[in-house]
Parts: C-alpha cells; sequence; structure tokens
C-alpha cells in the first residue's frame, strides 16, 4: 500500500520553510500532495493559479529527485477531508518552534477525532529557516526589503514583480 501524504497550507508565498519540510516529507511517503487552502474570508497576495505554480515549479524536482510522486490541489473544505478526497493516510506539519507545536497539537487532536484514518506527522524545521513566515516574508518584500535569503529564486522574482507597481 502506497505511502500517501497531504502537505496542506497556504503558501502565500512559498517559502524556503515549505521547501523545507518538503525535503523531509519526501523521504516518508511516497506521494504527497500539497495543498493550498482556498478560504472565502482570506484575501492572498498571490492568486490560487499563481500559488500553484510556484508549488510545482518549486516542489516537484524534489520529489522527483526523492523518487517521491508529486501533485499539487486546492481544497476549500476541512483540511481532513481534503486528506481523504485525496487518499492521503498521513497529514505532514512543519514545526518552527513551541508555539506552533502548541497550536498544531490542537488541531492535530481536532483532526484526529473527526478522522482516526489520517494521522498527523511532525516535521521540525531546519534550524536556518526556522525564523522564516509567509507573513514576515510578505511584509519585507512590501516595503521593498530583500527576501532572496528566505525564499526560492523564482519566488523571489515573483514577489518583485507583485510589489513592482
Amino acid at each position: 500500500m502506497p505511502r500517501v501524504a497531504l502537505y496542506p497550507g497556504s503558501f502565500d508565498p512559498v517559502t524556503n520553510g515549505h521547501l523545507d519540510v518538503v525535503r523531509q516529507a519526501v523521504m516518508l511517503c511516497d506521494r504527497l500532495i500539497v495543498a493550498i487552502g482556498v478560504h472565502p474570508g482570506k484575501t492572498p497576495l498571490f492568486s490560487v493559479e499563481e500559488r500553484l505554480a510556484m508549488v510545482r515549479e518549486v516542489f516537484q524536482p524534489i520529489a522527483a529527485k526523492a523518487g517521491c510522486s508529486f501533485e499539487a490541489t486546492t481544497y476549500d473544505n476541512l483540511t481532513v477531508t481534503a486528506a481523504r478526497t485525496n487518499g492521503a493516510t498521513s497529514m505532514v506539519r512543519g514545526l518552527r518552534d513551541g508555539t506552533d507545536l502548541d497550536y498544531e497539537m490542537q488541531i492535530a487532536g481536532m483532526n484526529e477525532a473527526m478522522a482516526p484514518d489520517v494521522h498527523t506527522v511532525f516535521i521540525p524545521a531546519s534550524v536556518a529557516v526556522r525564523p522564516i513566515t509567509a507573513t514576515l516574508v510578505r511584509q519585507i518584500a512590501r516595503m521593498g526589503g530583500d527576501v532572496r535569503a528566505f525564499v526560492p529564486p523564482s519566488v523571489a522574482a515573483s514577489l518583485r514583480a507583485k510589489f513592482a507597481n
């Protein structure tokens, strides 16, 4: 039976922290599905199409190198529903610090109550990417700062283009 994992998030934009999680996740599963949550109450910087393109461009080569099948998709319902719909038996969540752990443990507990067959796997962030958040990256880029240390090169170019106006 293939090991299928779902890595959910907003990926607005993709950061080196996300990249770090994917590098580790592809070693744990046969198929990784990166699922972009679409929430009507949120206004992301990048459209869902732009985020899907970023995710595919940045993560596909990493998965291929590891011999892991890769997909990118979207969802607008519960994450556990997206996991089940995509045949995932595990959900991958990155942890930067204790604050993330506290929050993610609550979500994992609720998800387990709703879908006991879908297990949460926590992946600790590497030291170099622990301070990176998509929110901070957007703020730095919006104010004209250099985000190249925090995101893949193609994402840095997309951010520069987005804020060039």
